[in-house]
């Protein structure tokens, strides 16, 4: 039986998360105000789908 790595999937989750969040403070924290408070959430999502992509990814990987 042919054994599946999946650790660079996880790996590559934690990165685009990481990421994530460092673009979401350098763009949008060092500006803020009320505005980007309102829309910070929706954002914030967006920039971390990368990251929940590759995990989800290494889940369905793991399970098989």
């Amino acid at each position: 039986m042919k054994k599946i790595h999946s650790w660079p999937l996880l790996a590559a989750s934690i990165l685009a998360s990481i990421g994530g969040v460092a673009a979401f403070v350098f763009l949008f924290v060092l500006d803020f105000n009320i505005y980007w408070l309102i829309l910070s959430p929706i954002i914030f999502a967006l920039y971390q789908w990368p990251a929940v992509y590759f995990y989800w990814l290494w889940k369905k990987k793991r399970r098989t």
